[in-house]
């Protein structure tokens, strides 16, 4: 075997084992936020909240600049 082969194997597994490491510390924060008496969970929530939305955001504002460059380039091969 070459020694690229194993090193993209080896380098394939790695990734592996630290999505599964990312996962566990998604977990453990959501139970530390579930468990928490103090209020300070909510601001913890509404920054994930900010992090999910804002991608979904970009996504949105690229369509919509797609979708009118689509629009303009049509109207100007019609006339």
């Amino acid at each position: 075997m070459k020694l690229s082969t194993i090193y993209n194997t080896l380098l394939v597994f790695v990734f592996m084992l630290a999505t599964q490491v990312a996962t566990a510390q998604c977990s453990m924060c959501r139970a530390v936020v579930e468990s928490d008496i103090s209020g300070k969970g909510s601001g913890i929530n509404n920054g994930i909240v900010y992090l999910m939305a804002f991608p979904y955001a970009l996504v949105a504002l690229l369509a919509f600049g797609l979708y009118r460059k689509m629009k303009n380039d049509s109207a100007e091969t019609d006339s």
